[in-house]
């Protein structure tokens, strides 16, 4: 994490005060700042990827962070039994990804249908919360952990289950996708005056204004509640 535009400070309740270079603060839980100075499950030695049936690599357009995940999945069970990770990143990322690999791997592994069902805003209320700037660091380790059980699944002969996360054009004047909405509302845009201003949908063809509308609702419910 690099902390050449900001200053950590910490209070007598135990959070952290984060503070960018314009002054504008962040608190992080006593959870957050434990899985960030002590991460889970960090692959910190080379790695023989012949030893995992399941590789993810992921890279987020939200914040530049990139991601590799690398799993042991037990075939007979269809369970993850482990978890290994690495990131560049911000602190908010390693945390939610150490608190992710430990999720998947607790009380004995979680059945691979179960995962793909974690959301970020599950790893965010094991965290105790996140501010709402650093919400997009949850979907890293989400996306990663999807690309690595796709792996899994293709290698494994199971295509059927192999999940197709392709972006779908929403504007075509603009090509603007879904995924360009999704990353709008995850960087704040709560409007559609707002995601107009980022990704210019639906300016110049109101014809699609409504299932934009529709898009951010769906956003702003499944990462806010």
């Amino acid at each position: 994490m690099f902390m050449n535009s900001a200053s950590v400070k910490s209070t007598e309740i135990g959070t952290a005060d984060v503070r960018d270079h314009k002054g504008r603060g962040w608190v992080y839980s006593d959870t957050v700042k434990e899985h960030f100075f002590n991460p889970r499950n960090l692959m910190l030695e080379e790695v023989d990827e012949t030893e995992y049936n399941a590789v993810g690599r992921v890279g987020s357009p939200a914040c530049g962070d990139e991601m590799k995940m690398w799993l042991k999945v037990d075939l007979s069970a269809d369970k993850i039994i482990e978890c290994k990770w690495r990131t560049f990143g911000c602190g908010s990322a390693i945390a939610a990804t150490s608190m992710l690999s430990v999720m998947v791997t607790e009380n004995s592994g979680m059945q691979t249908e179960a995962a793909l069902k974690i959301t970020p805003r599950d790893i965010m209320e094991r965290l105790d919360g996140l501010p709402n700037r650093k919400i997009h660091c949850s979907v890293l380790g989400d996306k990663a952990l999807r690309a690595a059980l796709n792996y899994y699944f293709r290698n494994s002969g199971q295509f059927h289950r192999v999940i197709v996360e392709g972006a779908r054009v929403i504007d075509s004047q603009t090509n603007v996708t879904d995924r360009d909405i999704e990353e709008a509302v995850l960087d704040g845009a709560d409007t559609l005056e707002k995601v107009q201003q980022k990704t210019k949908a639906g300016i110049g063809n109101p014809d699609v204004v409504a299932e934009v509308e529709q898009l951010i609702r769906f956003y702003k419910e499944k990462y806010y509640g």
